[in-house]
């Protein structure tokens, strides 16, 4: 009896023990079976106690290092799902880890204050002070509430294997573009770890999509290697001012992207329209053809053709569109300068010069607002505005069209271009203006040939321009890259003004009297203010800034490593540009005009 007992004894144990083990292993499945989707909410909820665990030290402790460190263990975090904030809630993002900068709201005319990350940074860094300590509580409690919408908006969204792929293309982009140029971390300089952890974040996105053929098992193993090889040479090369940026990206972020367009194809994974600007089959940002024109035009009878572009050329030229009929599009913005004139400001019918310098055309389709100060949103409303204008063309296009009615040449061209219509319209004049310009983006200079890796003639000095560009200089946070222009990566839905402080002449004085965007808006914050050009062809696009102030890029480079308007003396209020003195070498500042000037397209190199 006493025998029988034990037997059951143990029978009950081993079955108790069984049990356990596959609770166990359950439990343990489960963790490793989530889905992405799963594994991204579990994320958010450590952030969500990262956050809270902040919000903790900086109500109970004074120490700055404390503080500081809980802050850094907080964004890191964030950064392991910023690829999927980021991607499926762009606007709620902006108040997690967008800059420090008043929100302009077009549509509401009025600014939104910032919050989130690089918000709190500027309370904390470079030195934390005491007196901050309530507004510092106050911004993480906003924070943790803005983090608490974002969870319940990923528990109610649907994440397809085709909007991973875009997203994980699109995080790549970013940490080129925002990550490790500092744009994230303009104060606490911790943009080379936090680029580690974004990208190994995206390591687990593709063992989980279970794919297991062959090719797909090479391909995400090549990207896990890649990932794992960045991270190395990051934990090598923490210093954010000597970070090497071209070999990093050259290395390692164009062949992981690469891989991402070779893993979307291998398993036929749908492409995701989400993100209209860039091309999804493009290699990298760097491809010749990455960028899509048509994400800029006003509607879908607008969009780009050849036959529509050559039209454009023919009228770009076409005195008629003048009311004096001595003037064309060309007059001003003349193709052996890249498209601009040459004058420090803009000459009117009158012969009198006009408050504003005449911008390069080129590239000038690949943002979101036209003029410095940026009042027309499309190419289409800028050629008309021009027209229009009594001191530039002064002209009328439906009185032109009586002119081009009568040219056999100009009827053909427009039959071609527009093959629905059975008259010349005033919207296809428009059109074909805008069209002409949506043509003059080669992406063909010494830069783009270096990136792409179709040539290796990139001397030292022009690749320490490029790594001060991305990093010290800070220029890379403005002019964003590979546009060079303030639209910014990598949704390219927005493009950007900035106030910078121009002087109005040379001796820097006085602030020039150009009120810029507030003519339009009224608002403060816009005193001052200008979209941000192009860096593209501006070796040969002199001179420069709003008001043509500046005749050499020496004296522009000169001009920002003082810290702009406000490092020269100037009050300026509203100034968005840091005023902080660069601190740029003699060489340094030499290597960064070297590099500018491989922004040249090849027709413009030898000038």
């Amino acid at each position: 009896m006493k025998l029988h007992t034990n037997n059951w004894r143990n029978v009950r144990l081993l079955i108790l023990s069984l049990a356990f083990i596959v609770l166990l292993s359950s439990c343990e499945k489960k963790y490793t079976d989530l889905s992405i989707q799963e594994e991204l909410i579990l994320n958010i909820q450590k952030l969500n106690q990262k956050v809270i665990d902040f919000e903790k030290v900086a109500e109970q402790s004074n120490d700055e290092k404390k503080i500081q460190l809980a802050f850094n263990q907080a964004r890191l975090e964030y950064k392991k799902i910023e690829w999927a904030v980021e991607y499926f809630a762009p606007d709620p993002a902006r108040f997690i880890n967008g800059p420090a900068l008043d929100e302009l709201e077009v549509a509401e005319n009025t600014f939104f204050p910032p919050n989130g990350f690089q918000v709190i940074e500027e309370l904390i860094y470079p030195k934390y002070s005491i007196e901050n300590k309530e507004e510092l509580v106050r911004k993480i409690k906003i924070l943790n509430g803005n983090l608490k919408q974002i969870e319940q908006h990923f528990g109610a969204i649907s994440v397809s294997n085709s909007h991973i792929m875009d997203a994980a293309k699109m995080e790549v982009n970013r940490i080129l573009s925002l990550g490790i140029t500092g744009f994230d971390s303009p104060i606490a300089f911790q943009s080379v770890p936090e680029a580690v952890v974004s990208l190994t974040s995206l390591k687990t996105l593709f063992s989980k999509m279970s794919f297991d053929n062959p090719q797909s098992v090479k391909c995400e193993k090549e990207i896990t290697n890649l990932i794992d090889n960045a991270e190395k040479f990051c934990l090598n090369n923490t210093d954010f001012k000597t970070f090497d940026r071209v070999y990093f990206i050259k290395n390692f972020l164009n062949p992981i992207s690469k891989n991402l367009v070779a893993f979307q194809k291998i398993n036929k994974i749908e492409k995701s329209n989400r993100n209209s600007v860039v091309n999804p089959e493009a290699t990298s940002v760097f491809d010749k053809k990455a960028f899509n024109v048509n994400a800029f035009i006003p509607s879908e009878e607008y969009q780009f053709s050849t036959a529509k572009a050559e039209l454009g050329k023919q009228l770009f030229y076409e005195n008629s569109l003048s009311n004096s009929n001595t003037r064309s599009c060309s007059s001003c913005h003349n193709p052996e300068n890249a498209f601009t004139d040459g004058l420090k400001t803009n000459q009117s019918l009158s012969g009198n010069l006009l408050n504003r310098n005449t911008p390069t055309l080129t590239y000038a389709s690949l943002q979101n607002a036209q003029f410095w100060d940026m009042r027309q949103l499309d190419l289409e409303k800028q050629s008309l505005d021009v027209i229009q204008n009594k001191d530039e063309m002064h002209g009328s296009i439906s009185k032109a069209i009586v002119v081009l009615n009568t040219d056999k040449k100009y009827q053909q061209l427009f039959k071609k271009a527009f093959p629905k219509s059975k008259k010349i319209e005033e919207w296809q004049v428009q059109n074909a203006l805008a069209s002409y310009i949506r043509s003059l983006n080669a992406f063909d200079s010494k830069f783009d040939s270096y990136m792409r890796g179709d040539s290796n003639n990139f001397t030292v000095e022009e690749k320490l321009g490029f790594n001060l560009f991305a990093g010290k200089a800070k220029c890379a946070t403005c002019h964003f890259i590979p546009l060079f222009n303030g639209t910014v990566p990598p949704n390219f839905q927005k493009t950007e003004q900035e106030v910078i402080g121009t002087p109005a002449d040379k001796n820097g004085k006085k602030i020039s009297p150009d009120l810029g965007r507030y003519l339009q808006y009224q608002m403060p914050q816009l005193k001052n203010a200008f979209k941000t050009p192009s860096l593209r062809n501006v070796a040969v696009t002199a001179p420069y800034m709003h008001n043509g102030v500046f005749t050499t890029l020496e004296e522009v480079v000169d001009f920002y490593n003082k810290g702009g308007g406000v490092g020269l003396g100037l009050n300026i209020e509203n100034q968005t540009l840091p005023s902080d003195k660069l601190e740029l070498s003699p060489k340094e500042m030499k290597a960064l005009v070297t590099f500018m000037k491989t922004l040249s397209d090849k027709e413009y190199q030898l000038k």
